[in-house]
């Protein structure tokens, strides 16, 4: 008789109905409809099943009863294959804030899990970015890092996203993050402490190239940490491309002298070779010819040798094509003027 009243809408009955046989998850059904709330969650807690803890959830959530929601919502987030349909429902209604408190309220329960350690974190990511680092400084162990990961980036949260590819062990990544968003991401320590781990080593020339061009006075500090790991050829010639590059932009001959000198003295001929290039315009030949010649690189210095005579000869053949010019102007005889007689003689 009382599933008949309830049916026919006839909640008032069904009440009385169901209250003298306590069949209390009906009963909360009938309450609800009654907009009799904090009555539905009373019954709710007597029926203690997921089904009706949902169903009067659900109806505080839509009858705006906020406080009752979560009530209802502690008992259903303890269970992980329940948790997307309540995070849906709140979502969908745009009812992030309240989300957010459920969840958060539900992190000290007996039975918190996984699903509700990473929603919760993902929900950060999107509505409370500045909650973020304290909840993955105090939970990372407890969240879906991939899941996590996939969030942060969407969300732009480059030193979260840091943080999770150290604790994930994602190393590489991690030191290419704080490279391409120093800005945010990159930390001194943390990135010293992290470039020591990568994989790749091609990313230790990377950061070098990044200290020199963000950090120039950080670039020892960052050598004594890599360089038991580097090859100690190839980072001499690293340096000396960024030494040579930087010559040449200085538009400083003797700078680039100085440097030509200092790859004799170190016995570095293809530094020397190179830097000719380098830094052409700013190194005069009969210097460079000198050096060459007490240092016996005349032959690898012959390729500039040949450009610079045939800019010369260049140069030599536009003045002499100008003089030619200049003389026949001059020797082309101008025609005489036409001389008129006023006083009426030829």
């Amino acid at each position: 008789v009382g599933d008949r009243c309830y049916e026919e809408g006839m909640y008032e009955a069904a009440k009385l109905l169901y209250s003298s046989v306590s069949n209390f998850a009906r009963l909360a059904s009938t309450l609800v409809h009654l907009g009799e709330y904090q009555a539905a969650v009373d019954s709710s807690r007597k029926a203690n099943s997921t089904r009706t803890w949902k169903e009067v959830c659900f109806a505080c959530v839509d009858g705006q009863e906020f406080r009752l929601a979560q009530l209802c919502g502690l008992h259903i987030v303890i269970h992980a294959d329940e948790l997307e349909e309540l995070i849906h429902y709140y979502q969908d209604r745009g009812y992030f804030e309240e989300l957010i408190s459920l969840l958060e309220a539900a992190l000290g329960l007996e039975r918190a899990h996984m699903g509700m350690f990473t929603e919760l974190a993902i929900l950060y990511s999107k509505f409370k970015p500045q909650k973020m680092p304290e909840h993955l400084e105090l939970f990372w162990s407890r969240v879906n890092i991939p899941k996590v990961l996939r969030a942060a980036e969407q969300a732009h949260l480059w030193a979260e996203l840091v943080f999770l590819y150290d604790k994930y062990e994602e190393y590489d990544n991690a030191v290419l993050t704080m490279i391409n968003h120093p800005t945010d991401a990159w930390r001194e320590g943390q990135f010293k402490d992290v470039i020591a781990k990568v994989a790749n080593v091609e990313l230790y020339y990377k950061a070098l190239q990044f200290y020199l061009d963000y950090k120039p006075l950080l670039l020892n500090d960052l050598l004594l940490v890599l360089a038991p790991r580097l090859d100690h050829t190839r980072t001499v010639g690293f340096f000396s491309k960024d030494a040579m590059q930087h010559a040449a932009e200085s538009r400083d001959a003797e700078l680039a002298e100085k440097l030509l000198q200092w790859f004799l003295e170190e016995g570095k001929r293809e530094c020397f070779a190179a830097s000719l290039f380098t830094c052409y315009d700013l190194l005069p030949p009969d210097v460079v010819l000198e050096l060459a010649w007490r240092h016996n690189l005349v032959d690898l210095a012959m390729p500039y040798f040949i450009q610079v005579m045939r800019e010369y000869l260049s140069k030599v053949d536009r003045l002499d094509a100008s003089e030619s010019l200049r003389k026949r102007e001059e020797h082309v005889v101008e025609p005489a003027p036409l001389l008129f007689d006023f006083d009426g003689h030829d």
